[in-house]
C-alpha cells in the first residue's frame, strides 16, 4: 500500500507526523521548497500542545510516483480542478482521495475522479505553520478527532483502511450523512474562522469576548438556517448536537448559546483561523468556499444571510488591503448584533 499527504502544510504536516510516529510509511508533498528541504532535513516538528520530532519523507509534487491507494488531500479548495486532475493518474485502480478541506469540496473532487474514489473527512482540530518543518497543534490533544464518510460506491474496505489509518492519531467517527458531518463544520468555520479572521483573532477571541460571542450566535443561527432549508441534518460535534446548543427562536434562549460558547471553544481557543493565516502570508483565502457557501446557499433557498454576507466583504476587504484584520472591526456588525 502507498499513502501520500498532498497540501502538508499546517494540517497535513501534524497528521503526517502523528502517522510516521505510529510506523505508517507515508509521503508528505508540498509544492514550498523550504518546507520539504527542512522536513527531509530535520524531520517532522509537531509543538504547540503536543511536543515531538519525527523522521519524515517529503516531496515536491513533480517527485510524486504512483499509484497511490490513499491520498489525503489537504491544500485549499482554490485550485481543486487543477490539482485533482493532476492526481488521479497517480491513484491505484480502486485508489481514494481523502479531502480533509474546508467547506464542502466532495463533488467537485468526485467530478473529476469519480464518487467512488472521493472519501470525505472533516478535521475536529487546529494547527498553524509557524517555520519550515514545524507544525503548532493548537488543540487539546484529548478533544482531536475527524469525521468521514465515502460518497456512493467507495468499497467498504477501503472507507475501513482510510478509518485505520487516521486511528493512528486521533479517534474516527464514521458518518452514514457526510453531507450533515460537512456542515455541522462548516458552521464551526464560518463562525469562528469567518468572525476571528475578521478580529484578526483566535477562536478564542471570538468565544471569550462578548459582542464577538453575540456576534458568534447569530451567525450560527444563520448556518443552521441556510443548511436546514437545504435539506442537511447538522451532524453531532464531539457528541455534542450543536443545533440543540446554539439555535434559537426567542431572547433567553439566544442569552443561554452566549453564555455556552465559550464553554463549548474551551479546548480549541488557541486555534488561529487558517484564512487568517494565509492572508498574513499575503495568500488569497477560502472565504468564498466557508462563508461564501453559506451565502450562497442562502439565496438559492431564500434564506436571509445578512451576517455571512458581511463577513465576506469584510474579509475580503482585508483581503485586498483596505481594511486590518482588528479587533476593532466588530464595529461593522453592531447592527447585526
Amino acid at each position: 500500500m502507498k499513502y501520500a499527504i498532498y497540501g502538508a502544510g499546517s494540517l497535513g504536516t501534524v497528521l503526517g507526523a502523528y502517522l510516521a510516529k505510529n510506523g505508517v510509511e507515508i509521503e508528505l508533498v508540498n509544492h514550498n521548497e523550504a518546507h520539504v528541504l527542512a522536513l527531509r532535513e530535520h524531520g517532522a516538528r509537531v509543538t504547540g500542545t503536543v511536543e515531538f520530532t519525527v523522521p519524515v519523507t517529503a516531496l515536491l509534487p513533480d517527485e510524486m510516483q504512483g499509484p497511490y491507494d490513499v491520498i489525503f488531500l489537504m491544500t485549499k479548495q482554490l485550485y481543486n480542478d487543477r490539482i485533482a486532475a493532476f492526481l488521479e493518474p497517480m491513484l491505484s485502480p480502486d485508489g481514494v482521495i481523502v479531502t480533509l478541506q474546508n467547506g464542502i469540496p466532495e463533488p467537485g473532487i468526485a467530478s473529476v475522479v469519480g464518487a467512488e474514489r472521493t472519501v470525505g473527512c472533516v478535521v475536529e482540530w487546529g494547527a498553524e505553520l509557524v517555520e519550515p518543518g514545524v507544525s503548532k497543534l493548537n488543540s487539546d490533544p484529548k478533544a482531536l478527532s475527524f469525521h468521514m464518510g465515502g460518497m456512493k460506491g467507495v468499497p467498504e474496505e477501503k472507507l475501513r483502511l482510510v478509518k485505520d489509518l487516521l486511528e493512528k492519531m486521533c479517534p474516527v467517527h464514521t458518518e452514514s450523512d457526510l453531507l450533515g458531518a460537512r456542515w455541522s463544520k462548516l458552521l464551526i468555520n464560518a463562525t469562528f474562522s469567518g468572525i476571528g479572521t475578521v478580529l484578526g483573532g483566535t477562536f478564542g477571541t471570538v468565544s471569550n469576548n462578548k459582542l464577538p460571542r453575540k456576534l458568534a450566535v447569530r451567525c450560527m443561527k444563520e448556518c443552521i438556517d441556510v443548511g436546514r432549508a437545504s435539506g442537511a441534518v447538522f451532524a453531532p460535534v464531539q457528541g455534542k448536537n450543536i443545533t440543540r446548543l446554539f439555535y434559537y427562536k426567542h431572547a433567553l434562549k439566544r442569552k443561554f448559546a452566549e453564555l455556552l460558547v465559550p464553554i463549548a471553544m474551551k479546548k480549541h481557543a488557541d486555534i488561529v483561523p487558517s484564512m487568517l493565516q494565509d492572508i498574513r502570508k499575503g495568500k488569497k483565502c477560502e472565504i468564498d468556499a466557508i462563508n461564501g457557501i453559506v451565502c450562497a446557499t442562502g439565496k438559492q433557498f431564500g434564506v436571509a444571510t445578512p451576517v455571512n454576507d458581511r463577513i465576506v466583504n469584510t474579509v475580503k476587504l482585508i483581503e485586498e488591503g483596505h481594511l486590518k484584520a482588528d479587533p476593532g472591526n466588530i464595529v461593522f456588525f453592531k447592527d447585526l448584533i
